[in-house]
């Protein structure tokens, strides 16, 4: 009997018998071995094929040279480098996991399949969890409209953890399908499509959320954007809602050298700006963006996008964006057949945010019908340096903590005596003062 039946005999019966197995994955690793820690395999193709739920995939450090054999399918314009179409369960979950502090890095910048979308990580599958790696260099091979894609989830109840999708031309993570996921604490960063449409860069976001009607509960926490050349986070043409929890978008539209690439909003949330009236989702969803940061995005720091029936927008801090919120709508006619895709938000409810030195601090709302209070730009505030504690932007780019989550740093946190604190309302989320304070940095030092 050939090994590798053999091995899936006795993985089949670990699962069945309820003990998880552990394999092993190494740049030096080989897809003839049996996947322990002295004899790892190479690829996370090879690694599926052996793993049962409950079982962990340990992903050793080192760089991981995917070559153009390694493509697991093509279909059509598509090529799935990995195909990751095998299942956990709900109590057994099948996990993808950087070894001990190793750091993994899977480069892709020799796959070049012509006249397909590259998709790196094809992730069909569920309740997988996949943590601790970095995806670099996935490329562009089409001149025409496209893009590529360092992970694209299709499955549900799926976990990506600290990970970073970077110096690519590729969009770092990317959904259309698939309930209950959770992007947690990764990051996305100088990926710019410099290939198709001349180059533009315009499909190149750090993050894109767009369910279909029934991807619901998709979740975005403590992840970072920056350097993209399109948008740090689009859910444009989203049918279902979408949460941004803890999240910074900064610099995108920008390249490294501070180069106008694309469109470069920090967070795109919504939009259906120019979809018949027939073509939209009922009911239309409403996204929640919380406790974000966006600091000097080409466009708009935090941008609505059009979106009919507008978002949720709690606790932001925006700063030095050409706008640092743009509530911009659209509305159907009376009789629901034509548009108007330049409305001002009405729709929109903003509660204690912040922003400071926009080109514009607040564009495109109406505030007298929308449903804006304890913001700075409706308390009769005037926000100054002397607000906080400091304003060096390199500290956005410090390591993450051990544990994954964002930095602990003092820009744009709250200075003792800050007019801004206790200015908020409650919305039900942890608060250290009488009131919360206004922005996404709640400041128990100062009070």
């Amino acid at each position: 009997m050939r090994p590798s039946i053999v091995l899936s005999l006795i993985s089949a019966c670990l699962a069945s018998a309820g003990l998880a197995a552990d394999y092993y994955l190494a740049p030096d690793g080989k897809d003839g071995q049996n996947g322990t820690i002295t004899q790892p395999f190479e690829s996370m193709q090879r690694a599926q094929q052996a793993a049962q739920p409950g079982d962990t995939i340990h992903i050793r450090g080192g760089i991981y040279h995917i070559r153009a054999d390694q493509i697991a399918k093509r279909s059509g314009t598509w090529s799935y480098v990995f195909l990751m179409d095998k299942s956990g369960r709900s109590d057994a979950p099948i996990r993808y996991w950087a070894y001990a502090d190793e750091k993994p890095v899977f480069d892709f910048s020799a796959v070049k399949p012509e006249g397909t979308r590259i998709h790196a990580f094809q992730v069909n599958g569920s309740w997988l969890h996949f943590r601790g790696f970095e995806v670099t260099g996935v490329q562009v091979t089409m001149k025409s409209h496209t893009q590529s894609e360092c992970i694209d989830n299709q499955g549900s109840h799926n976990i990506y953890e600290r990970l970073s999708m970077h110096d690519g031309q590729a969009i770092g993570f990317y959904l259309v399908n698939g309930s209950h996921n959770l992007v947690l604490n990764c990051d996305a960063y100088r990926n710019h499509d410099f290939t198709s449409e001349n180059g533009s860069g315009g499909n190149t976001d750090g993050f894109g959320c767009h369910p279909r009607k029934g991807a619901i509960g998709n979740v975005f926490r403590g992840c970072r954007a920056w350097f993209n050349s399109d948008d740090g986070y689009d859910c444009i043409t989203a049918a279902e809602s979408v949460t941004f929890d803890h999240c910074w978008a900064f610099y995108n539209g920008y390249s490294p050298a501070f180069k106008s690439l694309a469109d470069g909003n920090g967070m795109k949330v919504g939009g259906w700006a120019r979809t018949p009236t027939a073509g939209l989702p009922s009911p239309m969803p409403r996204h929640t963006v919380r406790f974000c940061l966006a600091v000097r995005n080409k466009a708009s720091g935090f941008y609505a996008n059009h979106h009919l029936e507008g978002n949720d927008w709690f606790n932001n801090t925006a700063y030095r964006n050409r706008n640092n919120f743009n509530m911009l709508e659209r509305t159907n006619d009376a009789k629901g057949v034509g548009f108007n895709i330049e409305v001002p938000g009405t729709r929109q409810k903003l509660r204690n945010n912040l922003g400071y030195q926009g080109g514009r601090e607040v564009t495109n709302l109406n505030e007298v019908r929308s449903d804006a209070a304890n913001n700075y730009f409706n308390l009769g505030l005037t926000v100054t340096v002397a607000d906080f504690l400091g304003l060096d932007e390199a500290q956005l780019m410090l390591p993450r903590k051990a544990d994954g989550s964002l930095p602990d740093m003092g820009f744009l946190h709250l200075a003792p005596g800050s007019a801004c604190i206790d200015k908020g309302v409650d919305l039900g989320f942890p608060f250290a003062g009488a009131h919360p304070d206004l922005g996404c940095f709640e400041s128990a030092a100062s009070r």
